[in-house]
């Protein structure tokens, strides 16, 4: 794969570990359809590429992600919810959503632990994507969400899946049902991050630390116990999103929807109606 041309990440290497930096276009490297596109390609590369051992996963600028791109993916998503009572319209969302779950499911699936190293805003998709990695550490800075809910949108990029593994069912709940912002601190405390550090220069710092430590072990053994630890968790997680992505093709145009978006646009609270 042709590093040199991606448009919404950048791949960079010191020794065996892979920096991989998410870097817009949309404003704080919020996620478009570039990204969609892009990150499982990266991601199997690296994995299949015996120079790499682990790969580091962090934002561009001060921010992680803002989560996705409403102006970048409105064509595409209004589009199909326009068109809502469509079967056809509902099974191409429905493919969507598979589409877009391929994105994290890569980080979750490649052979070479995955390092999240989170700072500024991580909002939205962003915590679906840490929740596919192997580790997160976060900067003291770091804000995380799991917005969707604001957006009447059931998360279904793969955090309703692997949060409760990480944080429990009832904190996963508690994001998810209130979209409400959690601090760094409160991430630690919740097991959702593993260590905090003060700045995002020593959090880049410690991240590229951890990463050349695990790559100087046995590259064969540390990729058996990653396979080891997914294996257990494997199958019921591919369940649940597939079930989500068949639920959104059915339930996700929705006047609440149109609301959410037509706010945004407005720069406005939405007000939602349960329709």
């Amino acid at each position: 794969m042709d590093f040199e041309t991606l448009e919404a990440l950048t791949v960079t290497r010191d020794g065996h570990v892979a920096t991989v930096s998410l870097k817009g276009p949309g404003k704080g490297n919020a996620m478009g359809l570039d990204l969609w596109r892009e990150m499982p390609g990266v991601f199997d590369a690296l994995s299949a590429d015996d120079d790499v051992r682990v790969i580091v996963l962090r934002g561009e600028g001060k921010n992680m992600t803002y989560g996705l791109d409403l102006m970048g993916v409105a064509p595409v998503m209004m589009g199909l919810l326009q068109d809502a009572a469509s079967a056809k319209s509902r099974m191409k969302l429905h493919d969507l959503v598979l589409e877009w779950q391929e994105s994290f499911d890569a980080i979750e699936r490649c052979a070479k632990p995955v390092i999240a190293a989170v700072h500024g805003y991580c909002i939205g998709g962003g915590v679906n994507m840490i929740a596919a990695c192997d580790m997160r550490v976060a900067s003291t800075d770091a804000v995380l969400s799991l917005r969707e809910v604001k957006l009447a949108i059931t998360p279904d990029l793969g955090a309703l899946q692997r949060l409760p593994a990480l944080i429990g069912q009832g904190m996963t709940r508690r994001l998810a049902f209130t979209g409400e912002n959690i601090t760094a601190q409160r991430a630690l405390e919740i097991g959702l991050v593993d260590e905090l550090f003060e700045s995002q220069e020593e959090l880049f710092a410690k991240a590229a630390e951890l990463a050349t430590e695990i790559a100087n072990n046995s590259p064969l053994v540390v990729q058996g116990i990653k396979r080891v630890l997914n294996h257990s968790l494997d199958h019921q997680s591919a369940e649940g999103r597939r079930y989500v992505a068949t639920w959104n093709a059915a339930f996700l145009p929705s006047q609440d929807l149109m609301e959410a978006f037509t706010a945004f646009m407005e720069r406005r609270d939405p007000v939602f109606k349960g329709e």
